[in-house]
């Protein structure tokens, strides 16, 4: 265990004494890693600025007087294309200004930074709601398999090797329709909400087999240490031993699963969305923005710049605090 032997104190005849040794929880020794890496705070400090963005959009989009549902006929000219894409020498910036400072949607006039923040919210919800049930049923369906064993393992192992075996974006578009349709014959509002629906179950469906493996192998470990069999002669449940015993030991390899898991999710979502399989027009998502800038790419560049721009700072934000956690979490496992 790590002590504080820093701090001292003087006492009446001048001596300086130590004073009580305090010592630190393994959380706290993992912060203070964390904290120490510069890399590490700096993407911290710019994912806790979008998530902030995300939460606070219709604040922020309403006190800039902007809407991303609003078609905004005086921010283009008379065939659609943004105001000044005609001239050579601002084509790149075409659209852009202090009202709309990342330009306007082609054809609509509707604001990007709006919308932008509007898909960062849709990004997010997916990809948090997906993450904390992958999370759930990885640790749940993990400790079982590696504790229980015998039979009970090799039905879960073979679960997960069916679900592995599955292509998951041919099945993500080749059942989009029918699950979605299904959800809403189940209750599921129509429209947006049944698609959200299902890309947060998909992604969860998918994604809880590569956690479950880790987690059993951790557990085929844990479960040889002499606390787990003291506890097992004290008579504990087994529900006990799962939860109360052995799960507390695994949450680091959790914990960096799921930062970097997260990532993950949202450039999928974009991906899902850029083919069509995401929300529906006109709400705004990363992948159906960059869809649309597509066929405007030779003309107004900055209208597919700016959001992939937007996108990669995301993902590679939370790649690098799921970085940071795992060698903090684990100072062996240094980056080479």
């Amino acid at each position: 265990m790590a002590v504080d032997v820093d701090t001292e104190a003087r006492g009446a005849d001048g001596v300086v004494a130590p004073e009580e040794i305090k010592g630190r929880s393994l959380s706290a020794i993992a912060w203070g890693r964390f904290r120490r890496d510069k890399t590490a705070m700096i993407s911290l400090g710019v994912l806790i600025f979008l998530l902030l963005c995300a939460l606070f959009a219709p604040l922020i989009t309403s006190v800039m007087g902007l809407d991303p549902y609003e078609i905004n006929r005086h921010a283009i000219d008379d065939i659609g294309m943004p105001l000044g894409c005609g001239k050579p020498d601002s084509a790149f910036f075409c659209g852009i200004s202090w009202q709309h400072p990342f330009g306007v949607e082609p054809g609509t006039g509707r604001d990007l930074f709006s919308r932008l923040l509007y898909g960062l919210r849709i990004s997010l919800l997916i990809a948090f709601s997906a993450t904390t049930i992958t999370v759930i049923l990885g640790t749940v369906f993990g400790i079982v398999s590696g504790y229980l064993g015998g039979r009970t393992d090799a039905v879960i192992g073979r679960l997960m090797d069916i679900i592995l075996a599955f292509p998951f974006l041919l099945i993500v578009l080749a059942l989009s329709g029918v699950f979605t349709q299904r959800l809403t014959d189940l209750g599921v509002p129509e429209g947006n909400a049944s698609r959200i629906t299902y890309l947060i179950l998909v992604f969860s469906i998918f994604g809880w087999p590569y956690l479950a493996r880790i987690v059993r192998g951790q557990v085929l470990s844990v479960r040889e240490r002499e606390f787990v069999e003291a506890s097992i002669a004290m008579g504990s449940g087994t529900r006990r031993i799962l939860f109360k015993e052995i799960l507390p030991n695994l949450w680091a390899p959790i914990m960096i699963y799921a930062t970097l898991t997260l990532p993950t999710y949202i450039a999928t979502e974009a991906v899902l969305s850029f083919l069509g399989v995401g929300v529906l027009p006109p709400t705004p998502t990363f992948g159906a923005i960059l869809a649309d800038s597509v066929q405007y790419m030779s003309i107004i560049p900055s209208y597919l710049l700016i959001p992939g721009v937007l996108l990669a700072i995301v993902v590679v934000t939370f790649n690098l605090v799921g970085d940071s956690v795992r060698d903090a979490l684990d100072p062996r496992a240094g980056r080479v």
